[in-house]
């Protein structure tokens, strides 16, 4: 008997080892292309959502689908949902999927719906390279309505630092607004009154120093459930990302407020099914949770971190949304560690990149780690100058590991990170390595930046660690 199949769109890296895992449960047909491979991405030209959900549609008619899913934040998620709406299928409703990426609407639901949550916002109303208005105070925090590329989003001190950042070359404009263009076409038509897409927005600026995370949780028939909460851990005096732990190190009381404010900002834009991603900041000295963005999708680089630790597969979970079925009633699988890690290995100067580890390098690591993942990111030239114009920093590797306690895990890192020739990513052995300060106010990266780039390299995944 044929097994079920499903439509997977947009479905790369993270999501790619997600759902292959369920392959002996589910047929997948994929659709869609790599904004970050040539010529894959070069299918942005003229790209239109609401064709290619109509190309997807006939598809699944044909295959018969009994679903269709993307985590894929700058098309996927919005096509999917576009794609089930035509097939009666489960799924989110397009506008709600373009409510929570539509930073300045979502900025304006929040203040409707969870004040206490916002931060003060405000649209920049100039195009890219006309003088920024006099007045505007600072440090702010400035982004796309609709983010394309992180180079998109940083903290930005001064007048100066702002204008600078609001002029492109004519290359990176156009391929911007491609990028762009197609979620605004279907955010104006969904969303009627909404506006443009194709602007940034202002927002108050948060200390680096403030902490940072995430509440991943999912809805069915309407009921909001938290999955749990990933901590976030900047480089020093940046807001780049160094790790992320789970479990969480969060109060209880605080992962309740975080889904509270979840549940009323996803009931305000009718999302009513599907994963989702809540990131917020939240300030030990006045008790303050505030939201930076709520993504209708599930952070995919997660999904390891929770099957180490909790024996669950939220890429399972999110299957089984798409075919109308409870996640809850999903097998689950055997933890294989109380605490797990995805430590993010970057630098920010181009003299202190270290080479790609040697093939006797990997074999000592995965012989010593047989658990572990393990991802490289060489890069030279134009492309790793661009890394820190768009960036301000080069993520050249990423390591998933767990333990049966933080120490052991910092141990583990440590010699890990050895092995491969790279700077544990922990503050004070980076500052060993290479004593200079990290740069204050480097660009800000959007979050889950991982789960937005190619793997030019999978060195290490184990059937160990479920995949």
């Amino acid at each position: 008997m044929p097994l079920p199949r499903l439509g997977t769109l947009f479905s790369y890296d993270w999501d790619a080892m997600g759902f292959a895992r369920q392959a002996h449960q589910w047929q997948f047909d994929h659709a869609g292309f790599d904004l970050f491979a040539f010529p894959s991405n070069a299918r942005i030209i003229g790209f239109d959502l609401e064709r290619f959900a109509d190309q997807q549609a006939r598809r699944a008619r044909a295959r018969g689908w009994l679903g269709v899913v993307s985590h894929h934040e700058q098309y996927g998620a919005l096509a999917a949902a576009l794609t089930a709406e035509r097939l009666g299928l489960p799924g989110a409703t397009p506008a709600s999927i373009a409510a929570a990426q539509h930073k300045l609407h979502a900025r304006k639901v929040l203040d409707a719906v969870a004040p206490e949550a916002n931060v003060p916002f405000q649209e920049l109303s100039v195009a890219y390279g006309d003088d920024i208005p006099e007045g505007l105070a600072y440090p702010r925090f400035v982004k796309p309505v609709k983010a394309a590329f992180s180079v998109l989003a940083r903290r930005v001190d001064n007048r100066g630092e702002l204008q600078a950042h609001t002029r492109f070359g004519r290359r990176e404009l156009w391929v911007i607004r491609r990028l762009v263009e197609p979620f605004d076409r279907v955010a104006r038509q969904r969303l009627p009154g909404v506006g443009t897409a194709h602007r940034l927005m202002l927002e108050d600026a948060v200390p680096l120093t403030t902490a940072q995370f995430n509440l991943d949780g999912w809805v069915y028939r309407g009921k909001v459930h938290a999955l749990g909460v990933v901590d976030a851990i900047m480089y020093p005096d940046t807001a780049a990302f160094m790790r992320w732990e789970y479990p969480s190190r969060l109060g209880h009381d605080v992962q309740a407020r975080a889904l509270d404010i979840a549940r009323r900002f996803l009931g305000a834009i009718g999302f009513h099914h599907g994963m989702f991603n809540l990131e917020f900041f939240y300030d030990t000295a006045t008790d303050r949770l505030t939201v930076i963005e709520c993504n209708p999708r599930l952070a995919s680089q997660f999904s390891d971190l929770y099957m180490r630790v909790r024996g669950v597969d939220p890429h399972h979970y999110s299957l089984a949304l798409a075919a109308g079925e409870d996640p809850l009633l999903t097998p689950g699988v055997a933890p294989t560690a109380r605490v797990a890690t995805s430590f993010v290995y970057r630098s920010f100067s181009a003299t202190d990149s270290p080479p790609a580890p040697s093939a006797q390098q990997v074999a000592q690591f995965e012989a010593a780690y047989p658990q572990a993942l393990h991802f490289a990111f060489p890069k030279q030239g134009h492309s790793l100058a661009r890394d820190f114009k768009w960036l301000g920093s080069h993520r050249y590797g990423i390591v998933h590991l767990g333990a049966q306690d933080s120490a052991e895990l910092r141990d583990h890192c440590l010699r890990a990170s050895a092995l491969l020739g790279w700077p544990a990513p922990y503050a004070d052995q980076l500052h060993r390595a290479n004593p200079k300060r990290w740069p204050l106010g480097a660009m800000i990266e959007v979050a889950l930046d991982v789960a937005r780039h190619p793997f030019p390299s999978l060195s290490s995944h184990s059937p160990g660690v479920h995949g």
